[in-house]
Formats: C-alpha cells, sequence, structure tokens
C-alpha cells in the first residue's frame, strides 16, 4: 500500500473511532471518569489486548515486546501484567449467577407454562422445584438467600412472605434496573457487538451477523409505532434464543467440545435530528453490514 494510501485510510479509520468514543465519553463524563483515569485505563487495556492477541508462536510476550507494540513504557507494562483483579472477577460472578437464573427460569420447560410464562416457585421444598434448587443448578457458589435478596431489591421477583412464593416481575423482562448489572451488560453486550463489527472490518470474508435497518425524515408517532414493533419482535427472538440455548446447553456442557460461547442482542436507537449541525449526513435509508 503506498504510503498516502496508508494516511488516507488511517484518517479515516481515525474519524470512524472518533464517532464510536463519542457516546463512551458521554458516559464518562457523567460517571465521573476524567481524562487521565482514561488514559490509564487505555494504557491497560493495550497491555491486556498485546499480551492476550499479539503473541508470537503461542508464547506468552516479554515486557519489551508488548512496550514496543503499544507504545506503553517497560515499568508500566510490568506492573500492568501483574495487577490483581479479583475484586472485578467476584463482581462479574455475582452478576453472571443473577442473570443466569433469571434466564433458566424464562427457558426450563419444566419452569414455564403453557403460555411460556415462568412459574411461581416456592422459596424452598423438599421435593420438587423451588428457587433454592434453581439457584444450585446454576451456581453453588453464591448462597440462594443471597440472589433472593438481591433479585428482590432490583424488582426483578416479588416475594410472598405468607406463602414464601416466588414470582418474576414484568420488568424482569425489560432489563436489569441495578446500575453494577447495568455498567456489566453495558461492557458485555457493547464489547461483543463492537467485537463482531472489528472482526467483520479486519476478515476478507465476513463471518458474523451485524446489521442495522436505518431511516430519516419520520414523524414522532412513525418512530413510536415502528419502536413498539422493534421491541415486540426483539423480546419475541431473544427468548425463543434462550430457551433453545438453554436446551442445548443442559447436553453440551459435560461435553469436551462444549467450549463456545455466544451473544445475540438487539437494539434500537432514534434521535431528533432537527438539532444536528448543518452539513451533517441526511440520507436516505437501507441495510448496512
Amino acid at each position: 500500500m503506498a504510503e498516502q494510501d496508508f494516511d488516507a485510510a488511517t484518517k479515516a479509520f481515525s474519524k470512524a473511532i472518533q464517532g464510536l468514543l463519542r457516546p463512551q465519553i458521554r458516559a464518562m463524563i457523567a460517571q465521573g471518569i476524567t481524562a487521565p483515569a482514561l488514559y490509564r485505563m487505555i494504557k491497560q487495556i493495550y497491555v491486556d489486548v498485546a499480551d492476550e492477541e499479539f503473541r508470537l508462536d503461542d508464547q506468552r510476550s516479554t515486557d519489551s515486546r508488548i512496550s514496543m507494540l503499544t507504545g506503553v513504557h517497560r515499568r508500566d507494562v510490568r506492573a500492568m501484567r501483574n495487577a490483581d483483579r479479583s475484586d472485578r472477577e467476584a463482581a462479574e460472578q455475582k452478576v453472571t449467577t443473577i442473570a443466569s437464573v433469571l434466564g433458566h427460569w424464562l427457558a426450563d420447560p419444566d419452569l414455564i407454562d403453557a403460555e411460556g410464562q415462568p412459574v411461581p416457585l416456592p422459596r424452598s421444598a423438599k421435593t420438587g422445584q423451588s428457587f433454592e434448587t434453581l439457584v444450585q443448578m446454576v451456581s453453588r457458589d453464591i448462597r440462594p438467600r443471597t440472589v433472593l435478596d438481591e433479585l428482590v431489591r432490583q424488582n426483578l421477583v416479588a416475594l410472598d412472605e405468607d406463602t414464601g412464593m416466588v414470582r418474576v416481575r414484568s420488568d424482569a423482562f425489560i432489563g436489569p434496573g441495578d446500575q453494577d448489572q447495568k455498567v456489566f451488560f453495558f461492557a458485555e453486550n457493547v464489547g461483543d457487538h463492537i467485537s463482531a463489527a472489528v472482526d467483520n472490518l479486519l476478515a476478507d470474508d465476513p463471518r458474523f451477523m451485524e446489521r442495522a435497518v436505518f431511516y430519516n425524515r419520520l414523524r414522532s408517532a412513525s418512530v413510536d409505532e415502528i419502536e413498539a414493533i422493534a421491541r415486540e419482535l426483539g423480546t419475541d427472538a431473544l427468548v425463543r434464543l434462550n430457551r433453545l440455548a438453554n436446551e442445548r446447553q443442559a447436553s453440551d456442557k459435560e461435553d469436551p467440545d462444549g467450549t463456545e460461547r455466544f451473544r445475540f442482542g438487539v437494539f434500537f436507537y432514534r434521535e431528533d435530528e432537527a438539532s444536528e449541525k448543518p452539513g451533517s449526513d441526511d440520507s436516505g435509508d437501507g441495510n448496512q453490514t
């Protein structure tokens, strides 16, 4: 590639990166993350990515090689590679356990009724299904009472103290209300979406589904209608795939080849373009990979 072509491609990609970062910077400022704090995080991520994904012959890279690849000083590379991450891992385990309990409850044929709705469960029972057995199916590292208290606190389930029955609230279908879970899934969902897009960008033959439908020049009422249908279709797709994946996992998890994971997501975004700056793109509609 000629030098001028390389510069043009780099400039175009830099502009794309700026577009990706703008909404994230908005979230960072709202959460009190300053530019110096972001720079420190970026240095850590540069080191992590270089260490994990740019190895030679599957050999762990030296501090010097990572420093050369990233521009991060070797002293900082050494400190970042030895950083303690146990607190983050513990928090991730808690969030994933809670999400897995709900996911299993919404998918297991023994835990849903004829209409596909999750059935109420006794908090505990000597025989048969209960909330405690549900949690123990997912993980034995966290006490069922701890999981129940957290789900009740987030208004995702309701506990009838008189009968001891636990039921899933309708809010559980909307998404997590807890800030820690919001942050966790913000990273996981957006991270996997961007990973799919990056793999498609770098590959000669894109292999991940990553498309969107986009239109403009629409009235607010029209977008309200479209968004309502998008939510219905998206929820149906998520519920259907959750049940299928739960069924497959029951047989695959004991198989030595059961090493893969997936994430399927849906999103809908809208904004009023009347406030955009003059000269902004006002193109029509279409599909985009």
